[in-house]
C-alpha cells in the first residue's frame, strides 16, 4: 500500500516580509509621535468616560468662569525650554491638576548603565532651572524618581544592581538642582529601579526607554 507523500508547508509571499517591515516602521512613527506629545490627564480621562457605561463620573463644570490651569501653563514653559536642549524623542511632558511630570529618557541624559549626566542631559537640567526657580514660592515639592529597564547592562563600577543604578540616577539630578540653587527641602530622590515600566511590550525600543528619570513637580493649590 503505497502512502501519498504530505505537501510541504507552501512558504510565505515575499510581499510579506516587506509588509512586516512596514508595520514596524509605522510602530516607530506612532512611539515618536506619542513621545513628542504633552498628555493632559484630566482631559484624557473626560475622553474616556464617553466610552464608559457611566459617563456622569465627569459631569460637565457649572462655574462661569473658566479657573486658570497653573500647571498646564508651567508645564507649557517647561516644554518650551527643554525643546531647546533635547530633541522631541528625548522626553515627555505630562500634566495633571497637582503636577507636571517631565519625563527625561535615557541614552541621551545618562549613558548606557552609567549614573553620570551626559552633556545635554547636563544642558536640559539647566534649560529647566530658570522655570523651576521662577515658581519656586508655588512648588510645594519636587520628587525625582530613577526608572531603568531588566534588559539595561550595569557598566559603572560599584553599582551592584538595577536598583541602586536608578537610585544614583535620581540623585544625580537632584544634586544637579541643587548645585544650581533650588531648596534642597524641597527635593526627593526615589528609586524604583526595573518595577515601574512604561512598556511592557518586549520590543527593544519600547523596552530602553523604560530608562528613564521623572521629575515630578507638585503645584501648591490656589486657595479660594
Amino acid at each position: 500500500m503505497a502512502f501519498k507523500k504530505k505537501e510541504e508547508c507552501p512558504k510565505p509571499p515575499a510581499w510579506l516580509t516587506s509588509f512586516s517591515d512596514l508595520m514596524s516602521l509605522l510602530l516607530t512613527f506612532f512611539i515618536l509621535l506619542y513621545a513628542m506629545s504633552t498628555l493632559e490627564i484630566p482631559a484624557l480621562e473626560k475622553f474616556l468616560s464617553y466610552f464608559r457605561k457611566n459617563p456622569e463620573l465627569y459631569p460637565k463644570r457649572t462655574s462661569i468662569v473658566e479657573p486658570v490651569n497653573y500647571p498646564k501653563n508651567y508645564a507649557v514653559k517647561i516644554k518650551k525650554r527643554i525643546q531647546k536642549a533635547l530633541p522631541p524623542w528625548a522626553y515627555q511632558v505630562v500634566v495633571s491638576e497637582e503636577y507636571v511630570k517631565l519625563r527625561l529618557f535615557n541614552h541621551i541624559i545618562f549613558k548606557e548603565g552609567d549614573y553620570k549626566l551626559t552633556d545635554k542631559g547636563f544642558k536640559a537640567l539647566k534649560e529647566i532651572f530658570p522655570v523651576l526657580i521662577s515658581i519656586e514660592d508655588k512648588i510645594s515639592r519636587v520628587r525625582v524618581e530613577g526608572h531603568t529597564s531588566p534588559v539595561e547592562e550595569i557598566k559603572r563600577k560599584g553599582v551592584k544592581d538595577l536598583w541602586e543604578l536608578s537610585g544614583r540616577r535620581a540623585t544625580e539630578v537632584v544634586r544637579t538642582l541643587i548645585s544650581f540653587g533650588f531648596p534642597k527641602n524641597k527635593l526627593t530622590a526615589v528609586a524604583y529601579g526595573d518595577t515601574h515600566p512604561l512598556y511592557t511590550w518586549r520590543q527593544s525600543i519600547l523596552m530602553h526607554r523604560n530608562n528613564r528619570v521623572e521629575i515630578i513637580i507638585y503645584i501648591n493649590k490656589e486657595k479660594t
